[in-house]
């Protein structure tokens, strides 16, 4: 929900993520969401303004986190009756493609690229958003933790591949391309077996999509297609200083030390405790 930060006078955008400590994987998602955006700090990546410091350290079960805020989603202008002329497709994919270069200098695959999770303003400015589902790129897994959307999931994930790159966001990208040109999903698989059937019939057949060929898997190559040449700048496409680390998920972590690390994260933000 939108709110107004009272000192700065920012409109701002408040997540409430609820019963965040009820099990395991809620709570990593939280963290690494948290932690992730904490570390970045991009034009094209949502912004983290300020976790709000609970009352008590041990008794809170809610999360709240404050982003800077945003008029609409990607998802919700495609469905919209919002006319999308070629300037603006060329321009969201420019900013998407520039955006996930900067992640992926910090050796992080967004692993959840879909139109919902990229975040638009009024001036057509795109932030990627949601990084609860994030890795390293030298720790892929098995997906095993929530069923990702799986329209926008490239096959290697599709078949549990143990090894994958950050090749699959640039699938993501692909599939996202081609929904904003025509206002529908690419691969609408209806299931499993159905997604990977469509997908393994579009490329059999047409072998296009020009941004997710086995050619053009990496985000520089992306950005360097002749598509973007009015907007592609080497210069002012920046990428991180330094990697991130997911060294804070350790196998043996519990819920009550994710828990501990939230705190601390609302602390840094927040030094004075809140006035009862």
């Amino acid at each position: 929900s939108a709110a107004v930060n009272s000192d700065t006078h920012e409109e701002v955008a408040i997540k409430k993520i609820g019963n965040t400590f009820d099990n395991i994987i809620d709570a990593k998602r939280t963290l690494r969401e948290i932690k992730l955006l904490r570390h970045m700090d991009h034009e094209n990546v949502i912004a983290i303004k300020d976790i709000i410091r609970p009352p008590q350290k041990d008794s809170f079960n809610d999360v709240y986190i404050v982003y800077e805020l945003m008029d609409t989603d990607l998802h919700q202008i495609i469905r919209s009756n919002q006319p999308l002329n070629l300037d603006h497709c060329q321009y969201f994919m420019y900013q998407l493609l520039r955006g996930l270069k900067y992640v992926h200098s910090a050796n992080v695959l967004h692993r959840d690229l879909k139109p919902s999770n990229l975040l638009l303003n009024e001036n057509c400015d795109l932030k990627i958003g949601d990084f609860g589902l994030a890795r390293t790129t030298s720790e892929t897994d098995f997906m095993t933790e929530y069923v990702v959307t799986r329209w926008y999931r490239a096959p290697e994930l599709l078949l549990n591949c143990s090894e994958y790159t950050s090749a699959i966001d640039v699938w993501s990208v692909g599939c996202i391309f081609a929904e904003i040109m025509t206002k529908e999903p690419l691969f609408p698989g209806k299931d499993y077996v159905h997604q990977l059937r469509l997908v393994t019939e579009v490329r059999l057949t047409i072998r296009a999509l020009d941004f997710s060929e086995v050619k053009m898997r990496e985000v520089d190559e992306a950005l360097c297609h002749p598509y973007l040449s009015s907007l592609h700048d080497i210069n002012d496409e920046p990428v991180t200083p330094m990697p991130f680390s997911f060294d804070f998920e350790q196998p043996s972590c519990t819920v009550e030390h994710i828990k501990e690390l939230i705190w601390r994260e609302s602390v840094k933000f927040n030094p004075d405790p809140p006035s009862q």
